[in-house]
C-alpha cells in the first residue's frame, strides 16, 4: 500500500482524519510521482546497495546510516534503505530523516499506520534486526486458551487503570448452531462496536473498548453458513454471536487460535483489516463527484460509527494502494425518513474523481460487480460527546462535506436539546455543489437547519454569498444562542487551518472546535 499524495492524507497529530492542522506536503520534482516510484522498484535496479543479499543489522549499524545520502530506518524489526525513495515521499525528505538511523515504527504508525510498507518498500529491504523481540511469557499458554477468561496477567493491569474489567468469552452450541459469548463489562458497548467476519475457515471478532480491542480469531473446527447474527445486550455489555451449522455435528472445540486470538491490545496496533466489497451502483452527483454503492459480504457485520472514515484499497500496476473516505447515507433525505437498518449491508461514498490521479480514475473504471477491499473503521469522533449539545456550526469545502452528511443526520434525529444545525458549505462554482437541492429541501423541512452556499468563482449571475473563508463570512454565521455549541470543520488543509485560526479569534476554545482532514 502506497501513500497517494492528496490533501485526504492524515497529519501526524491526526489519529487518522481528525486534526487540528493538516501535515505538510512537499512539492515533488518532475518524475517524482507515485506511478514513478512504482517504475522504479519493478525496474531490477538495486536499491538497497547490496547487490540483492539481506542481512542481519545490529543496532550500532543501523545508527550509522543516518544521512540523506545513506539512510537506513527500522519499521517493526525490519530495516530498509529509503535513500532512493527520499525524492519521492510527498512528506518530504525531512520527515524521512526524523526516523533516520533509528526505530522509526512508532513515529510510522502515527503518521500513516495504515500503509503497507513490506510492498512499498520490498525492494529497499536490507534484513533483519540482529535482536529479535523475546515472545511474551504466555505465549505457548494462549494457544491453549481457547474457552472462558483470559489470563489476568495480559489485561487486568491495562484496563485497571480506566476502571475497566478484563474481558472475556465462552461458546456453547445446540444441534444448529453456535453461539460465542462475549463479556465486555462495559455499558457504553452497541453493535458499532463491534466488527465480525468469517472467512474461509476463518472467524474473527473484534470488539472495540475505549482505545482497545478485544479480538477472537480462530481457525472455525467445522463449517458455517454465510450469514449470522449479532446481538447486544448494552446495559451489561454482553455481545451474541450466533454461528449456524452447516452439518448437526456436536463441535469438539471452537477452533484453533490465530493471530491475536483472545488478545486485547491498543487498537492503534491491531493493523487494519480487510474484506472484499461488491460495487453495486455508482451515478453522478455533480460534474466529478459519484456516489459509489458497495455491499459488504454477508460473512461481515461492520458498522462505521458517525464521524469515522475506512480506507479503500485497490491494486494498481501490482502495488496496493489505499485511500481514506468518510461514509455517507444514500441520500441526504431518505435518511430522515426511516431508521437506520441495523443490518444494513450497504455502504455509501461521496468520491471526486481526479482525472490526472492514480486512485480514483481506476476507482472510477471499475465495473458493477468488481470488488473493493475496506478496512475497519478509524477515527476518534465521539459521536455521544453532543448529547446535550444545543447550537452545531460545519464549515464544509468541496467533498469535506462528506463527513457532515451522517453527522446532520444523527444531529437533527437524536439530539432533542439541539435548537440549531447552520452549514456553510465553500464550492468553487454552482456546479461543484454537492446535493444542493437536497440541502435546500431539508432546510424548508427542518426549521433547525439552515444552509449557506459560498462560492469562490461564481458567475455574474450568482446572487449568494462568495470568497474564501473569511472573518466577515463567520461573524454573522458564528452567532451562538447558548454556550453548548460545537463547530466541526473539513476541507482542504489550507482552508481547514485558516478556519481554525478564525474560531478562536472569535473565541471558541478548542474542546468546543472539531475537524477533519478532506
Amino acid at each position: 500500500m502506497l501513500n497517494v499524495p492528496s490533501q485526504s492524507f492524515p497529519a501526524p497529530s491526526s489519529q487518522q482524519r481528525v486534526a487540528s492542522g493538516g501535515r505538510s506536503k512537499v512539492p515533488l520534482k518532475q518524475g517524482r510521482s507515485l506511478m514513478d516510484w512504482i517504475r522504479l522498484t519493478k525496474s531490477g535496479k538495486d536499491l538497497t546497495g547490496l547487490k540483492g543479499r539481506l542481512i542481519e543489522v545490529t543496532e550500532e549499524e543501523l545508527k550509522k546510516h543516518n544521512t540523506k545520502d545513506d539512510c537506513w530506518i527500522c519499521i517493526r524489526g525490519f530495516v530498509y534503505n529509503v535513500t532512493p525513495y527520499m525524492e519521492y515521499h510527498p512528506g518530504g525528505e525531512d520527515e524521512l530523516m526524523r526516523a533516520a538511523g533509528s526505530d522509526g515504527t512508532d513515529l510510522f504508525d502515527q503518521v500513516h499506520r495504515w500503509v503497507n510498507y513490506e510492498s512499498m518498500l520490498k525492494e529497499c529491504l536490507v534484513g533483519r534486526m540482529a535482536v529479535k523481540p523475546a515472545l511474551p511469557k504466555d505465549y505457548h499458554e494462549e494457544k491453549k486458551v481457547l474457552n472462558g477468561m483470559l489470563p489476568k496477567s495480559q489485561v487486568a493491569d491495562t484496563l485497571a487503570k480506566e476502571g475497566c474489567s478484563s474481558p472475556s468469552y465462552d461458546w456453547f452450541q445446540t444441534d444448529s448452531s453456535v453461539t460465542i459469548v462475549i463479556y465486555t463489562k462495559q455499558k457504553d458497548i452497541n453493535l458499532d462496536s463491534v466488527i465480525v467476519d468469517h472467512q474461509d475457515d476463518s472467524f474473527r471478532a473484534e470488539i472495540l473498548i475505549k482505545d482497545y480491542s478485544y479480538i477472537i480469531h480462530v481457525e472455525l473446527s467445522h463449517e458455517i453458513e454465510e450469514d449470522f447474527s449479532v446481538r447486544v445486550v448494552e446495559n451489561v455489555g454482553k455481545i451474541e454471536i450466533v454461528l449456524k451449522k452447516k452439518e448437526n455435528a456436536s463441535w469438539k472445540r471452537l477452533g484453533h487460535p490465530l493471530e491475536n486470538h483472545n488478545s486485547l491490545i491498543l487498537k492503534k496496533d491491531t493493523g487494519l483489516y480487510y474484506r472484499k466489497c461488491r460495487l453495486i451502483s455508482k451515478e453522478g452527483v455533480t460534474h466529478d463527484t459519484k456516489l459509489f454503492c458497495l455491499m459488504l459480504p454477508p460473512s461481515t457485520h461492520l458498522q462505521v460509527p458517525v464521524g469515522q472514515h475506512v480506507y479503500l484499497k485497490l491494486t494498481i500496476t501490482g502495488t496496493e494502494i489505499v485511500k481514506p473516505y468518510t461514509p455517507v447515507s444514500d441520500s441526504l433525505l431518505s435518511e430522515f425518513k426511516e431508521p437506520v437498518l441495523l443490518n444494513n449491508k450497504y455502504i455509501y461514498f461521496l468520491i471526486k474523481i481526479y482525472p490526472a490521479g492514480l486512485f480514483t480514475p481506476e476507482l472510477d473504471q471499475l465495473q458493477i460487480g468488481d470488488f473493493v477491499s475496506v478496512s475497519n473503521p478509524e477515527g476518534s469522533f465521539k459521536i455521544s460527546q453532543f448529547q446535550e449539545l444545543e447550537d452545531l456550526f460545519l464549515l464544509a469545502a468541496g467533498t469535506g462535506f462528506t463527513p457532515m452528511v451522517k453527522i446532520l443526520n444523527y444531529a437533527l434525529t437524536n439530539i432533542p436539546s439541539l435548537r440549531k444545525v447552520k452549514l456553510m458549505f465553500f464550492n468553487k462554482t454552482e456546479d461543484d455543489i454537492i446535493w444542493r437541492s437536497q440541502l435546500e429541501k431539508l432546510a424548508f423541512k427542518d426549521k433547525r437547519f439552515d444552509v449557506e452556499f459560498v462560492l469562490s468563482a461564481p458567475t455574474s449571475e450568482w446572487n449568494g454569498k462568495w470568497g474564501h473563508i473569511s472573518p466577515a463570512l463567520l461573524s454573522e454565521f458564528l452567532k451562538r444562542s447558548s454556550d453548548k455549541s460545537k463547530v466541526l470543520i473539513c476541507g482542504p488543509t489550507p482552508f481547514t487551518e485558516q478556519g481554525i485560526r478564525l474560531l478562536h479569534d472569535r473565541n471558541f476554545s478548542k474542546e468546543e472546535i472539531h475537524s477533519f482532514t478532506a
